[in-house]
């Protein structure tokens, strides 16, 4: 592998991603009744030519009962194909692998925006009103979190349909990687984790138990997406310091989850308790990387790092020792989404220029090429 492996391309099944920077599934909440609306075309379109590797579209629920809030995109309707659909060609037009996490928010659903405080919307909300949420048991997120519902076997199976039903048509839009979400205190985390799940029966209890139902959901899925297309999993590395599933668990998960047929690991962390996007500790660049390397490794399995991956050498090294196979950004792409280019200018790469539109390539090429940064401003 080269010096600059942040650079080097990976092949997964049929698909090649040509470098390893991936954009993160970040929610916008801005859809209506989970229909993509026109600042998501305009958004995704922002990052389709940036020049990455792959781009996952939002979480997007598999059910209405699944979106974590309103605003969340679906994709429980083939009324929402079209719009995805457009997403997907955009991606593709400029190189760039596209991606869908399907989720559904179990007892965190039902939940107002981040920026109106991500807490539970209330009975009295009549513009958006709230929903009865499902859980493995009748435990709430906290005292002020409503009580969701134990989900009973048909609640269970009619769930697997749904994401099944969502694999098909995230097929149909054209999707190259499809992500299932098993993190952040959702519904399948919250089946893995013992601090959410108290069943006494095939869905609760020991490891194989409380893995059960993302196994079966993983095994729908793989009846109806195509096995030359990727398939990766994001899951909480650990719930949280001296509580609920460890670090060691999940590589156990990650383990089961290979035997299944996931291709990639996107290793997260935190949630089962509370708002990762509103959490208030401080955290360093790169926080989460040593669980991606000790899952990829002990699990020998391919993982993608995620969380404060901030400039171009923290990122290659990342990828240059093995600690990761992919890594994904979200906040810093938001901020700088020529980030690509600029990671390739910074490593003197002679097709720096080949990552952007040549109407973007050209100018921003000769302002590097004629630019006196050194000389101080007239």
């Amino acid at each position: 592998m080269s010096e600059t492996p942040l650079f080097s391309s990976l092949k997964i099944k049929s698909k090649t991603f040509r470098n390893r920077v991936v954009l993160s599934p970040m929610c916008q909440y801005k859809a209506k009744d989970g229909i993509i609306s026109d600042w998501h075309l305009q958004h995704y379109s922002r990052f389709a030519f940036s020049g990455l590797g792959a781009a996952f579209i939002e979480a997007t629920g598999v059910s209405p009962e699944g979106r974590i809030g309103h605003g969340c995109t679906g994709i429980w309707s083939d009324d929402h194909v079209k719009g995805l659909s457009k997403i997907v060609k955009t991606f593709n037009e400029y190189d760039c692998l596209s991606g869908i996490q399907l989720a559904h928010a179990g007892r965190k659903a039902s939940f107002l925006r981040p920026w109106d405080g991500a807490s539970p919307i209330t009975e009295n909300d009549k513009i958006e009103p709230a929903w009865q949420t499902i859980g493995p048991s009748a435990i709430p997120i906290n005292n002020s979190s409503p009580v969701p519902k134990e989900m009973t076997i048909e609640d269970i199976n009619r769930v697997k349909e749904d994401f099944k039903n969502a694999a098909i048509r995230a097929n149909i839009a054209g999707f190259d990687i499809l992500e299932i979400h098993g993190a952040h205190g959702y519904l399948l985390h919250s089946f893995f984790s013992p601090i959410s799940n108290m069943r006494n029966d095939q869905y609760g209890g020991n490891f194989e138990n409380r893995i059960r139902f993302a196994m079966e959901i993983i095994a729908d899925i793989k009846s109806v997406w195509p096995e030359n297309k990727p398939l990766f999993y994001r899951l909480s590395s650990i719930d949280a310091p001296g509580q609920g599933a460890t670090i060691e668990d999940n590589v156990q998960l990650a383990k089961s989850l290979k035997i299944a047929g996931v291709d990639v690991i996107d290793c997260s962390s935190g949630g089962i308790t509370g708002s990762p996007v509103l959490t208030k500790s401080k955290i360093i660049p790169g926080f989460q990387v040593p669980y991606s390397e000790k899952i990829k490794k002990e699990a020998e399995i391919s993982s993608m790092a995620v969380g404060a991956i901030i400039n171009a050498d923290q990122a290659n090294e990342i990828i240059l020792n093995k600690r990761a196979d992919l890594v994904a950004m979200g906040r810093e792409l938001l901020a700088d989404t020529q980030w690509v280019y600029k990671a390739a200018t910074h490593f003197k790469l002679e097709n720096a220029k080949s990552f952007l539109p040549d109407s973007y390539s050209f100018y921003l090429s000769r302002r590097d090429d004629f630019l006196d940064r050194s000389a101080k401003p007239a």
